[in-house]
């Protein structure tokens, strides 16, 4: 089964590229947010291949007045063709590699749609490979990379046009791997599904650096994934001094009542540390699919589907299982080899089932 992709060197394997080694849940997927430089004006999207299950998905939200709007759309992958990047509305352009790219949502019954350049600021930064089992099943192993960028562009929703404006930054990433996708297997583990997962993400954009952390940690608090970059800017995106930071010490503030973060303070060894404290909106994951309960990342939805709603964010439940995967527009303190830096970014947290450090013990249990 040949596609367009054949005809460029990007062969991992004797197969076509049609063909994703033989785990059903191989994903290749593209993830982008951006916001205004006031934080008025936050939006999102999303794009999941998942070649052994034959279905692509899409995914755009806007958050802005207080209101989460979401657009998302899946299709069949006709005979595996993995450089179509695109599905119903939506569409993804390359126009540079690991520099430039275009998110395109063309008018569509929600109303809204956005034509958005995003412009690299640093290299991709590559995080460690993240691999993890539930007893002699591979549970994920994939690989990321996370790159900050500005943003232009505009988005068009029924109160007018938004053109965002000189200063707008965000995130981009590129993840490809495995991890759990589409219909849940009907045969778990003998030891039962995971019930504890622990996942912040940090990416920040300052005037001259770029900064980001993660960590995945077990129960017990110990880090199994865990990394920090600093990136100091030049004027060529390519030119980007990184230092990577394996030894990250974590602190983190909860709100009573929650576990939702107020502040993640990372020491970055001798050289600083990396302060991240949610100021403004807040961002649901499921607009993209996320822990969704019918839209989740690789369900059949048939040969094309496209459907939209909106959410009122005063209204939401920060406690309810469906919502604790979020992203929360941060203000950021930098302080690296003496000096200190203040920009914004987002701080991502997925919290489930126990991890000491944070006194949790149950599935949901909040902070004390």
């Amino acid at each position: 089964m040949l596609t367009k992709a054949d005809d460029f060197p990007v062969h991992q394997t004797p197969e076509p590229i049609a063909f994703a080694g033989t785990d059903r849940n191989f994903y290749d997927r593209y993830f982008f947010n951006g916001y205004s430089p006031d934080g008025s004006v936050f939006f999102a999207a999303a794009m999941g291949f998942y070649p052994q299950l034959g279905i692509i998905d899409g995914a755009f939200s806007l958050v802005v007045d207080g209101v989460q709007h979401n657009v998302r759309a899946s299709r069949h992958s006709v005979g595996g063709e993995r450089l179509d990047l695109s599905v119903g509305p939506m569409r993804v352009e390359i126009i540079a590699p690991l520099q430039q790219l275009r998110v395109t949502l063309e008018d569509n019954d929600s109303g809204i749609s956005a034509v958005l350049t995003f412009d690299a600021r640093h290299a991709p930064i590559e995080e460690p490979r993240f691999t993890r089992r539930n007893g002699t099943r591979l549970f994920m192993d994939y690989t990321r990379m996370t790159q900050n960028g500005g943003w232009s562009g505009t988005i068009r929703r029924a109160g007018g046009t938004i053109t965002m404006p000189p200063g707008s930054m965000g995130t981009r990433d590129r993840s490809w791997g495995i991890r759990p996708v589409g219909a849940p297997e009907p045969q778990p583990p003998p030891a039962g599904n995971f019930s504890q997962f622990f996942w912040l993400w940090t990416p920040c954009n300052f005037p001259g650096h770029a900064v980001f952390a993660h960590t995945n940690d077990d129960a017990a608090g110990l880090p199994w994934n865990r990394r920090a970059v600093v990136a100091k800017l030049a004027k060529d995106s390519k030119a980007a001094e990184t230092v990577d930071i394996d030894h990250v010490e974590l602190a983190l503030s909860y709100a009573p009542g929650g576990r939702r973060v107020t502040e993640a303070r990372i020491g970055l060894g001798d050289r600083g540390e990396f302060i991240v404290r949610p100021s403004g909106g807040r961002f649901y994951m499921h607009g993209l699919g996320y822990t969704h309960p019918e839209w989740s990342h690789g369900m059949d939805h048939g040969p094309l589907a496209v459907a939209h709603d909106s959410i009122d964010l005063a209204a939401m439940d920060d406690n309810a299982p469906g919502n604790m995967h979020l992203q929360a527009l941060s203000d950021a303190v930098l302080r690296w080899d003496g000096e200190e830096h203040h920009g914004r970014g987002i701080l991502e947290q997925l919290l489930l089932g126990p991890h000491a450090p944070s006194g949790f013990s149950g599935l949901l249990d909040p902070a004390g």
